[in-house]
C-alpha cells in the first residue's frame, strides 16, 4: 500500500503534489518522493520518512515545472531501510520516463528474468515499481519510430505491459517533455481516481488542469473535481497541451478493488469505485452487531469503545443497533504513525503504547466491548486487551469488523508469510487466548463483502487474505512459498 498523486497545471505543480501527498501520508510513512518535468527536464527529491520533515523550503524551490508526481511509501516489497527503493524511479530512455506505483507485482521472477535475457535492462534494486517501470520503458520504445510521441502509442505500450505484468499496480509516469500517464491493472485491484479544474474556472488559463490520485479526498481538498475512476486496465495520457486521453487497455477487464482499503486503509472522507468508505464501515458495523447479539449475551456488555480511528464508525453503529452505551475510552496520540504500516514487529509493539492512552474513569469495573477494524498480527489487540485490564475492565469482549485474517496478502498489503497471522491455523477461540480477551468476535466473509458493496455498481471484492482465493488465479502454493522465504513483513 502506497499513496501516489500526479498533476498536469498551466502553473508550478510542486505545492499542490506536496499538500497531495500530506493528505495521502496515512498511506505510507516510510519514505516521500517528488518529481517535477520543467520543459523536458525532471528535478527529484527523495528522502526517508514523512512528508512534513521530508522537503525543506529549498528543495521546493528546485522542483520546477507545471508536471509533477509525488509517492509516499509503506514497503511490500524490497526493504523498507534502503533509501535507493524510494519512489519514484527513473530510467533515461525513451525521452526519459518517472514512474511511481501503489500495489505488488505477482511474476517478478519471469519478469526479472526476461528483462535481462530478452530486454537487455539493467535492475539496480529488489524493487517491483522498477520492473514495472523498465517493462513500460522497453514496450514505449518498441512503439517510437521518430522523435514524437501519440496517445495511440502510448495506449499500445501500456496494452504490451498488461499482457507481460501480473498483480496489482496503480501507477502514474512521467515521460519528459511528453506529458503525464497513469494506469491501473486489469482487476482495479488498486484506487486511481481522476479530477479536474476546468478552464472554465480558470481566469486566464486557455486549459483545464488534472490530478490524478489514490484518492478521492486529495482532488476535493485540493478544488479539484472528482470525475471518475479510471476503470481497471484504462490508461489514461495528458500531453503537455491539457487534452486528457483516455482508452482501454486490457483484453478481459474486471473491478474488483481490495476489501482492505474500505476496512482500513483508505480514509473514512474517500470514495471508491463509487462506495463511500465512511457508509462502508457504518454497514461493517451494523454487520457486525447482528453477529455479536448472536453469539455474545447483551447483558454482558456495558459499553461499546473503538480503537481510534478507522474502527469508530463501525463502533458508533453497533452500539446504536444494539442500544448498548458508546464511549471512547482509548485516546490517541496524531503524532505516531499508523502501527500495522510500521516495519518489523519489535517497533509496532512499542508504538501502541505510544499511540494510545486508556482512560482508567471509562473501563473501571465494566465489561466492554472493544471494536477494532481487523485483527492482523495479533500484536495491536494484544496491547489493547492487556491496556484495558490495566485500566480496570472487569471483562474484555473483543470485536473486529473484518473476518480473520489467514491467508498472506500479496497484492500491495504487508502481510507476505502465514507465521505471521494470528488467526492463521487457528480456531476463533485461540485466537481470543492469543490475544488475551474473555470473547472475540469476527465479521463473516459474507457480511463484509455484502456490507461494503450494497447500492453499488461493484458486484466483488478482492478478499484473498481472508478467503485465500486469489483473483489474478496465478498465485499458487509454490508461489505463496517463495513469498515467504524472501521477504518479511
Amino acid at each position: 500500500m502506497c499513496g501516489i498523486v500526479g498533476v498536469s497545471a498551466a502553473g508550478p505543480v510542486n505545492q499542490l503534489v506536496y499538500d497531495a501527498l500530506l493528505l495521502l501520508q496515512h498511506r505510507g510513512q516510510d519514505s516521500t518522493g517528488i518529481v517535477t518535468d520543467d520543459g523536458g527536464s525532471f528535478h527529484m527529491v527523495k528522502a526517508r520518512g514523512q512528508v512534513r520533515e521530508a522537503y525543506r523550503t529549498r528543495d521546493m524551490r528546485t522542483l520546477l515545472g507545471n508536471v509533477g508526481l509525488g509517492h509516499v511509501r509503506y514497503a511490500t516489497r524490497g526493504s523498507a531501510a534502503s533509501e535507493g527503493e524510494t519512489q519514484p524511479f527513473y530510467v533515461n530512455a525513451p525521452y526519459g520516463i518517472v514512474l511511481v506505483h501503489n500495489g505488488n507485482l505477482t511474476n517478478t521472477r519471469e519478469l526479472t528474468a526476461d528483462l535481462f535475457h530478452i530486454d537487455r535492462r539493467h535492475l539496480n534494486s529488489d524493487s517491483d515499481t522498477e520492473l514495472l517501470l523498465n517493462v513500460l520503458a522497453n514496450e514505449l520504445q518498441s512503439q517510437l519510430s521518430g522523435l514524437e510521441l501519440d496517445p495511440d502509442q502510448v495506449f499500445t505500450a501500456v496494452r504490451r505491459v498488461h499482457e507481460r505484468v501480473e498483480g496489482s499496480y496503480a501507477a502514474i509516469a512521467l515521460i519528459a517533455g511528453r506529458g503525464l500517464l497513469a494506469f491501473r491493472d486489469p482487476f482495479g485491484i488498486r484506487p486511481l481516481t481522476i479530477g479536474r479544474r476546468s478552464a472554465d474556472h480558470l481566469e486566464g488559463v486557455g486549459r483545464d488542469e488534472w490530478m490524478i490520485a489514490s484518492e478521492s479526498l486529495v482532488l476535493e481538498s485540493n478544488g479539484y473535481e472528482v470525475v471518475r475512476d479510471l476503470a481497471p486496465g484504462e490508461a489514461a495520457f495528458i500531453p503537455e497541451d491539457g487534452k486528457l486521453y483516455i482508452e482501454q487497455c486490457a483484453r478481459s477487464p474486471r473491478l474488483v478493488p481490495c476489501s482492505f482499503e474500505y476496512v482500513y486503509l483508505a480514509r473514512p472522507d474517500s470514495t471508491m469505485s463509487g462506495i463511500s468508505v465512511y457508509d462502508a464501515r457504518l454497514r461493517l458495523g451494523a454487520r457486525l452487531a447482528d453477529t455479536v447479539e448472536r453469539y455474545t449475551p447483551l447483558g454482558d456488555i456495558d459499553v461499546v469503545m473503538p480503537i481510534p480511528d478507522s474502527a469508530r464508525p463501525s463502533a458508533m453503529q453497533l452500539a446504536q443497533k444494539l442500544g448498548i452505551t458508546y464511549r471512547e475510552g482509548f485516546y490517541k496520540n496524531r503524532y505516531v504513525g499508523r502501527t500495522f504500516i510500521m516495519p518489523g514487529q519489535a517497533v509496532r509493539r512499542r508504538s501502541v503504547r505510544q499511540k494510545l492512552n486508556a482512560l482508567g474513569t471509562e473501563f473501571k469495573g465494566k465489561n466492554v466491548l472493544i471494536v477494532d477494524d481487523s485483527i492482523v498480527r495479533g500484536t495491536t489487540s494484544r496491547e489493547i486487551v492487556d491496556m484495558a485490564r490495566t485500566a480496570g475492565a472487569n471483562k474484555v469482549t473483543f470485536a473486529s469488523a473484518a473476518p480473520p485474517v489467514r491467508y498472506p496478502h500479496v497484492y500491495g498489503i504487508n502481510m507476505p508469510t502465514r507465521q505471521e497471522l494470528v488467526a492463521a491455523g487457528r480456531r476463533i477461540p485461540e485466537v481470543a487466548r492469543e490475544i488475551g480477551a474473555d470473547h472475540l468476535i469476527y465479521q463473516e466473509v459474507a457480511d463484509m463483502e455484502a456490507a461494503i458493496i450494497e447500492g453499488s455498481s461493484v458486484d466483488g471484492l478482492e478478499m484473498s487474505c481472508f478467503t485465500g482465493e486469489y483473483v489474478t488465479g496465478t498465485v499458487d502454493a509454490e508461489y505463496l512459498s517463495w513469498v515467504e522465504a524472501n521477504q518479511l513483513s
